[in-house]
């Protein structure tokens, strides 16, 4: 419920605040008072498409703020899809327009975008005038009555996540299809890298191991000779070894005699001791060195294959081996492909029929409520002086959608004898509005946007259409907030609260004034209106007693 509402800067309405309430709130005044300006600035702090032209003349910038009370579930809902924080049901929403086309929305402080202020605004306030029946005039919008009135959100919510379950299904199936060709001849390409990586068995390090292998065969008759000089050197007659340990011997003979020759003889010992066993692996090296000329061309054919793997899967044994382990992983995933394929058309098949029923359980439950809603919006056209209108809800089948197997629009015939066509294209603004006010007044128990402004309804209706459109209008307003913008005395008594909008002249500037007004007040002012400025004595007892027989109504 929207329970007030500050304006400023916004055309000739300076700065203005107003208090609404539960039930029938009223507005009036003369034309071009501004009344309209408070509908505007309520579309506006909506989230509705609005022109910088709407800012008071000579101003930078212009503002509206709202704040709504009980604020319902699903627009509640909004505000948690976007991590906007609330306290129970009470929202404040505040846009700012300026000159220069910049707009600033916020929700309890939070900025938001225009279109997130419209997704949250369109589920507090319906707004239903001469040029703003868009729920009417958009048959997109009219299956969504019909649903209403059948209460089959929980249908519809069942079917459309099935639906979205299908949908995705077969979009993961038709990119199998696409890419099964290209994945067989991946397939061939891959298995060929396995054979060819697998059969050459490669391992890492391998190429650096035998490169050093290759050098030294290379070398080997250099390594070869110097392994024998060097055995030579160490043995024999005028070896190495022979000639320490014949100084090991002469030093312990000396130092029988002569103790200070104890530790070199100890220690030439411990070297001649060494330099013979090292002797003998010189020459068991020398004597067991070998090579194969044969085995350096094994070599070079190993590196050839291991540098043409190089040049196509990596530059390193670790490179090649990551590709064939690459390659191995992909062929698995191309090789449940099939399966994939074949599980996905089984969930496709299953999601289908699902589908299927399901929008048929909705068709079902659109046709019974369709009837029942036509009934009923007739009944009411017929108490609002509009017994020869023809309501009908037209439901044609289509290609299932995320709404279900067929599509809705309101049809009507203004007379008898003509064939119902749209709604958009024959019905006037007065028209339009006595639906809306037929069709809320069918869902009243049923719509979860429980504040509906109706502005100018009484266009080109008087008397008795007048009576019962103000009698609707109360009977639509209980329990939930109706605003009325009304040139009819009639229609103004009904109200719970009752608001003059007067424009005024100060200064050289045009000002607009919003009151709220008491009994007196409003007798005053239902005698101006059905009288003119000048009002009698008489048309203000006749204004009082069309107020007393209003409550009398009401009662």
């Amino acid at each position: 419920m929207l329970l007030s509402l500050k304006i400023e800067n916004i055309a000739v309405i300076e700065n203005a605040e107003l208090e609404l309430s539960e039930g029938l709130n009223v507005l009036t005044g003369e034309t071009g008072a501004g009344k309209s300006i408070v509908i505007d600035s309520i579309n506006a702090v909506l989230g509705e498409k609005t022109s910088r032209d709407i800012i008071r003349t000579g101003c930078d910038k212009a503002s509206v703020c709202a704040e709504f009370v009980n604020v319902n579930p699903l627009a509640l809902a909004v505000l948690d899809k976007y991590g906007i924080e609330y306290d129970g049901g009470s929202v404040t929403v505040m846009r700012t327009l300026y000159s220069s086309g910049k707009n600033t929305c916020r929700v309890n402080g939070w900025p938001v975008s225009v279109s997130q202020l419209r997704e949250f605004g369109s589920l507090l306030v319906n707004i239903h005038g001469q040029h703003d029946s868009q729920a009417l005039l958009s048959p997109d919008k009219h299956l969504s009555f019909v649903d209403l009135l059948a209460e089959n959100e929980p249908l519809r919510e069942e079917y459309k996540a099935e639906f979205h379950t299908l949908i995705k299904v077969k979009k993961e199936l038709d990119g199998l299809y696409d890419s099964r060709d290209e994945k067989t001849a991946r397939l061939d390409y891959l298995e060929y890298v396995i054979n060819e990586i697998s059969k050459a068995d490669i391992r890492p390090g391998e190429s650096q191991e035998l490169n050093k292998e290759k050098l030294l065969i290379q070398n080997s008759a250099f390594v070869k000779k110097n392994l024998e000089k060097a055995s030579a050197s160490l043995s024999g007659d005028s070896g190495i070894s022979e000639a320490l340990e014949e100084c090991a011997e002469l030093l312990q003979k000396a130092a029988e005699f002569y103790p200070d020759a104890v530790g070199a003889a100890s220690a030439v010992k411990s070297l001649a001791l060494e330099l013979a066993e090292q002797t003998g692996e010189v020459r068991d090296l020398s004597e067991n060195f070998s090579y194969s000329p044969s085995r350096l061309a094994e070599i070079d054919d190993r590196l050839d294959e291991i540098y043409r793997l190089s040049m196509k899967y990596g530059k390193t044994e670790e490179d090649i081996l990551e590709t064939l382990e690459n390659s191995i992983k992909e062929k698995e995933t191309i090789d449940s492909y099939d399966s994939r394929i074949s599980e996905l058309e089984n969930k496709l098949y299953e999601s289908s029929d699902k589908v299927k029923k399901l929008a048929e359980k909705l068709t079902l439950s659109r046709k019974k409520a369709a009837a029942d809603f036509e009934k009923r919006v007739a009944e009411e056209l017929s108490f609002l002086d509009m017994p020869y209108v023809k309501f009908v809800v037209n439901l044609m089948p289509g290609s299932l959608t995320s709404k279900g197997a067929e599509t809705a629009e309101f049809l009507i015939s203004a007379n008898p004898g003509q064939e119902p066509k749209a709604i958009s294209k024959i019905a006037s603004g007065g028209e339009l509005s006595r639906i809306m006010l037929a069709i809320k007044n069918v869902l009243s128990d049923k719509d979860p946007v429980d504040t509906l402004i109706f502005d100018e309804i009484d266009a080109g209706v008087s008397g008795s259409a007048a009576e019962k459109i103000a009698l609707k209008l109360y009977s639509v307003s209980k329990g939930r907030q109706v605003i009325c913008v009304t040139h009819l005395a009639i229609i103004a008594a009904q109200a719970d609260r009752h608001l003059k909008i007067e424009k005024k002249v100060s200064g050289g500037g045009t000002f607009t004034e919003i009151t709220p007004l008491d009994l007196e007040g409003r007798a005053l002012e239902l005698a101006r209106i059905n009288a003119g400025s000048s009002v009698t004595g008489l048309q203000l007892e006749g204004a009082k007693e069309i107020l007393q027989k209003a409550e009398e109504s009401k009662k």
